[in-house]
C-alpha cells in the first residue's frame, strides 16, 4: 500500500506545533501515549450497534467487555450507578439527555451564552436553541459570579422542564444545592454540565454535582485527560417524572430513556477505539498520581492569577477556582481577536472570547479565555506562571512589534525543550 506523505507529513507538524508551544486553551489537554495507542487501535474495524450484550452484530464479545471496562471505571470514578460512554462529544451528551426527557418546544433554562455558557445549552444557532424555547440567566454585573437570584426569577416565571448549569468560560465553583432547590420549586430536572471541570471534580477537589443534579455529563478530554468525546452519568436511577411510556405501556427508568436517546436517538454504532481509549483514561483518573495532577492544576491556576492580577489584568469574578482564568482586555486597549491573533505568532495559543456585558461582537470578542491543564500535563509549576504570564503581557503590550514576537517565540521554543511532549513519538 502507497504511503500517505502528505498528511502524515501534516502530523508531524501538528506534534511539532505542540511541541514547541504554549498550550493555554481552556479546552485542551495531552493525553497519554497509552490512550493514544488505545485510540489507534483494530476496534475502529467494529461496527457495535446497541449495548454490550445487545447488539445488532455478531463479533461484539471483546468490544463488549471493553465497553463495559469503561463503564465499569467511570461509575467507580464518581461513584455513580448509572455512566453511558458512548456519546461521541459533550454536545452529543446534552442532545441526548434532553431528547431523552424533553419534547420539541419544552423550555430550558440555561447560561447565557456571552456570560460563559456553551452553545447546547440554548444557543439559537444550536440544535437546543432551535428544538427547544430558550431562557437564560447571568452572571452579575459587579462581580462576575452566576446570578442564582435571576436564576430562579426566571425560572419560576417560566417555568422550564430543564435547567442546566455548567460552563464554558466560567472561573468559579457552582453551588448545586442551590440549583436544584429552584429546580424543585418549578419541577424542573437539572443537568450538570462538568466538561470542563471533571478532573477536578473526580478528585474531590471541587464541590460534586451529583447529589443535587439529575444529570450529569462530561467531555472526557479537558481535565479528564482522555480522549474527545463524552459521557452520561447519573448518581441513581429513577422513573422518568413525566411518565412517557414505552411500547408495552409501562414508565420507562431513566438509564432506558437515556441509553435509547444516545442509541439509535442520536447517534449510531459507537466509536468502540474511543470507548477503549476513554477505559484507559479512567484507569489514569482512579491512580493516585491524577490526585497530584489535579491538585497543581489548581496551584497553577492560582499562580496565574496572582502574575495576571500583579501586572493589572481584569479577571472576570476576580479569580479561579479551577483551571480556567477569563480575562477582560478592554483596560489594555486590545480585543481578543487581536490578542489571539498575536499570541499565536509567538507560539501561545489561547482563544478570544467573549465577557460578560461584552461590548463587542463574538467573532471580535473583549476577552480571552486561559487554561492550565495542558501545560499542568507537560510538568510545568507554580513557579513557570510568572514566566508565561510575562511572555504574554510582553506581546499583548507591543502587538506590532515583529521582533519582539519573535524573540517571545524563540525564548518559549528553548524553554519548552525543558518538558518533552511523547520523548522518542513517531508517525
Amino acid at each position: 500500500m502507497q504511503f500517505d506523505q502528505e498528511i502524515f507529513s501534516l502530523i508531524q507538524k501538528e506534534f511539532d506545533r505542540q511541541q514547541h508551544g504554549l498550550e493555554l486553551i481552556a479546552s485542551e489537554n495531552f493525553t497519554s501515549e497509552q490512550v493514544m495507542r488505545a485510540m489507534g487501535n483494530v476496534m475502529t474495524n467494529k461496527y457495535a450497534e446497541g449495548y454490550p450484550g445487545k447488539r445488532y452484530y455478531g463479533g461484539c464479545e471483546v468490544v463488549d467487555q471493553s465497553e463495559d471496562l469503561a463503564i465499569q471505571r467511570a461509575k467507580k470514578i464518581f461513584n455513580v450507578e448509572f455512566a453511558n460512554v458512548q456519546p461521541h462529544s459533550g454536545a452529543q451528551a446534552n442532545a441526548a439527555v434532553m431528547l431523552a426527557v424533553l419534547k420539541p418546544g419544552d423550555k430550558i433554562l440555561g447560561l447565557d451564552l456571552s456570560m460563559g455558557g456553551h452553545l447546547t445549552h440554548g444557543s439559537p444557532v444550536n440544535f437546543s436553541g432551535k428544538l427547544y424555547q430558550p431562557f437564560f440567566y447571568g452572571v452579575k454585573k459587579e462581580d462576575g459570579l452566576v446570578d442564582y437570584d435571576h436564576m430562579e426569577e426566571v425560572a419560576l416565571r417560566e417555568r422550564p422542564k430543564l435547567i442546566i448549569c455548567g460552563a464554558s468560560a466560567y472561573s468559579r465553583d457552582w453551588d448545586y444545592a442551590r440549583v436544584r432547590a429552584i429546580a424543585d420549586q418549578v419541577n424542573a430536572l437539572v443537568l450538570c454540565d462538568m466538561a470542563h471541570p471533571a478532573g477536578l471534580i473526580a478528585k474531590g477537589l471541587l464541590r460534586s454535582p451529583f447529589e443535587h443534579c439529575h444529570f450529569v455529563t462530561s467531555t472526557t478530554h479537558k481535565t479528564l485527560r482522555g480522549p474527545r468525546g463524552g459521557i452520561i452519568l447519573m448518581k441513581q436511577d429513577f422513573e422518568n417524572p413525566f411518565g412517557l411510556l414505552n411500547p408495552k405501556g409501562e414508565v420507562r427508568m431513566m438509564s432506558d430513556l437515556i441509553n435509547l436517546a444516545v442509541f439509535p436517538g442520536t447517534q449510531g454504532g459507537p466509536l468502540e477505539h474511543v470507548i477503549a481509549a476513554k477505559a484507559v483514561a479512567f484507569f489514569e483518573i482512579l491512580q493516585d498520581d491524577f490526585m497530584v495532577y489535579a491538585k497543581q492544576i489548581i496551584a497553577n491556576a492560582k499562580a496565574m492569577e496572582k502574575a495576571f492580577t500583579s501586572r493589572d489584568y481584569d479577571i472576570v469574578s476576580g479569580g479561579t477556582d479551577n483551571h480556567l482564568l477569563l480575562i477582560d482586555l478592554r483596560n489594555k486597549g486590545i480585543s481578543g481577536k487581536k490578542a489571539e491573533n498575536t499570541l499565536v505568532k509567538a507560539d501561545i495559543t489561547i482563544n478570544k472570547n467573549m465577557v460578560p456585558y461584552d461590548d463587542k461582537s463574538p467573532f471580535i470578542t473583549s476577552g480571552i479565555r486561559v487554561g492550565v491543564s495542558a501545560l499542568t500535563t507537560r510538568g510545568l509549576k507554580e513557579q513557570h506562571m510568572e514566566q508565561i504570564v510575562d511572555w504574554i503581557d510582553t506581546v499583548i503590550r507591543d502587538t506590532d512589534n515583529q521582533s519582539n514576537i519573535l524573540s517571545v517565540k524563540n525564548d518559549i521554543n528553548q524553554f519548552m525543550k525543558g518538558f518533552p511532549l511523547y520523548p522518542g513519538w513517531k508517525i
